[in-house]
């Protein structure tokens, strides 16, 4: 057998730790499945005297994590420190440069500086993988790297967020808000005491990145995601969906249109029929379309501790095995450029929710300034209290109601359009909902 695969663990919170734990339970499977002995001979994090239930005997620690990456006792450096900044970008920048191989779960450093560091892995001639950065346990990026390389890709979307599913089935199963529904979440854990990141998309979309550079052999631009969260995303609309045959889900999505790649995260309306909308709660989910294999839907656990843990042992299998691939599927200097489409040129349908004053000629007038821009309506509902229209003889309360449209396929930039005349009218009592529907 050869000489053993020496690793080197910076950071050892829940996915370090469960990394660990898991390459001393499967050590005999993995020298088996790699011809190679994989150990841990070193580790980093911040707090040296905190009890993570390891069993560190014989193993040297480094308080400074860029100490570590540059040991002659490590082959292998596995960062899990996180954040696209300071001592995880030092780390594994310190491990390239001493001609080590990294394997990495931060998918907010490859979204910012992937496509410096592949070059210096490039480089280098070592490794730097990072399963575990999408999607937690589903091995998507091997799928897309590895799997798929017969295949054409032509979109790749899915649930990457499980703080912002688990609120979205909370809201839809109970009819909470998104507030209540987000305080539980950090309650248990799910969501950060600051959610921003989560809620608002930012975490979809470094994801999504990473995804496209995968899926279309182009350069990682996370820059060029359109983001929009699930804050402004009420109960109603969830009610509204489930009449319509639809469930809300975050999204990210990432297609080949005219000009270029479409990369966005937004709430969307999937058909209730479509895979995607049975995964509830933290469970992730990634769909290719791809003209060989058609539609290939991967659904797992998308965090956690032993769930990232299996990414990121895989990715160190490889290492110890050998196996070596460019990082983003192909060698750097062969990705193409990330022509971006702007976020008006989208083309699909629209559920349009718009809180109007009741009274007469209103659904007229909106349905005008819609006609005006070729938009063409599938349905149009509008919800009146009882209590409001008993105010008036001819149900009309003259109060803030809401109008809910479903369009057929329009561009972003007509339907604003729209939307900024209808406003313009007054007819508007406040600023409207809107939410794409991605069709099966």
């Amino acid at each position: 057998m050869k000489q053993s695969l020496r690793l080197g663990v910076a950071g050892l919170g829940t996915v370090g730790a469960a990394v660990v734990r898991m390459v001393a339970r499967r050590a005999d499977a993995l020298a088996a499945a790699s011809g190679r002995e994989v150990r841990i001979t070193a580790v980093s994090s911040r707090d040296r005297g905190r009890d993570r239930g390891l069993d560190l005997a014989g193993v040297t620690w480094f308080d400074d994590p860029v100490a570590l990456a540059a040991s002659p006792d490590i082959d292998c450096v596995v960062e899990l420190i996180g954040g696209a900044e300071g001592p995880a970008k030092a780390t594994v920048e310190a491990a390239i440069a001493a001609g080590k191989h990294v394997v990495t779960a931060n998918k907010a450093l490859l979204a910012r500086h992937g496509a410096a560091l592949a070059r210096a892995a490039e480089a280098k001639g070592v490794s730097l993988a990072y399963e575990a950065s999408v999607a937690g346990g589903i091995p998507v990026i091997k799928a897309l790297r590895e799997g798929l390389t017969g295949n054409a890709v032509s979109r790749v979307y899915g649930i990457m967020n499980g703080t912002c599913n688990y609120i979205l089935t909370r809201m839809e199963r109970e009819g909470l808000t998104f507030e209540a529904c987000l305080k539980d979440a950090q309650a248990l854990g799910y969501a950060e005491a600051d959610p921003t990141f989560d809620v608002e998309g930012f975490d979809t979309a470094h994801k999504l990145a990473i995804l496209t550079s995968l899926a279309f052999g182009v350069e990682i631009d996370a820059e060029g995601v359109s983001v929009e969260g699930i804050s402004a995303i009420q109960p109603l609309d969830l009610t509204m969906a489930e009449e319509l045959g639809y469930r809300i889900k975050l999204l990210g999505v990432a297609q080949v249109a005219e000009g270029g790649i479409e990369q966005r995260v937004h709430p969307t309306m999937v058909p209730k029929s479509s895979a995607i909308a049975q995964v509830m709660g933290v469970t992730n989910a990634v769909t290719i379309d791809a003209d060989a294999v058609g539609e290939l839907t991967l659904i797992g656990p998308g965090a956690g501790g032993e769930a990232t843990a299996s990414a990121v042992v895989s990715d160190i299998t490889d290492i110890a095995a050998g196996v070596s691939r460019p990082t983003f599927g192909r060698p750097h200097a062969e990705l193409g450029p990330a022509q971006r489409v702007a976020m008006q040129r989208h083309e699909g349908g629209y559920y349009i929710r718009l809180t109007v004053h009741d009274r007469p000629g209103v659904a007229a007038g909106v349905a005008t300034r819609m006609a005006e821009r070729d938009i063409s309506i599938e349905s149009i509902l509008q919800r009146r209290s009882e209590s409001a229209a008993s105010k008036d003889p001819h149900g009309r309360s003259g109060q803030p109601v809401p109008l809910v449209l479903i369009t057929y396929a329009a561009t972003e930039g007509t339907i604003r359009a729209a939307l900024d005349a209808i406003a313009a009218d007054g007819l508007l009592a406040e600023a409207p909902q809107l939410i794409r529907i991605e069709r099966e």
